[in-house]
């Protein structure tokens, strides 16, 4: 989800938070808290010392540990502003959001939405 407005309570994330239950999101080591990063130790598994993996994101269903409520109804990112890089690029209207939202049987956003 892109960083512009998310505390806007009309803002299409809150309510559908596709991408979170869709995509595997990998970042660098370095973006751990013991590493002096911001994401939270507890909410990442280890790919290869070099890479690390939002929890859920690793498995079938995705699913981020890091997303509290239902997906197309209202959600909310629970570390939002602790979140990985992969999370902070994601662009709300953009193709991945489409893809995200087709996946979850929700219709893409308005044309233009791209916040």
């Amino acid at each position: 989800m892109s960083d512009s407005s998310i505390t806007d309570s009309a803002h299409p994330c809150l309510s559908c938070g596709a991408c979170c239950a869709s995509f595997r999101v990998d970042f660098a080591v370095y973006e751990m808290q013991a590493m002096g990063g911001t994401v939270p130790n507890h909410l990442a598994v280890d790919v290869n010392g070099s890479t690390c993996r939002m929890r859920g994101t690793e498995q079938v269903p995705i699913r981020c540990a890091a997303l509290t409520g239902q997906v197309g109804q209202q959600v909310a990112c629970s570390i939002y502003e602790l979140r990985p890089a992969p999370c902070r690029e994601f662009s709300a209207g953009d193709y991945a959001c489409h893809i995200a939202r087709a996946r979850h049987g929700l219709a893409p956003l308005a044309e233009g939405l791209v916040l």
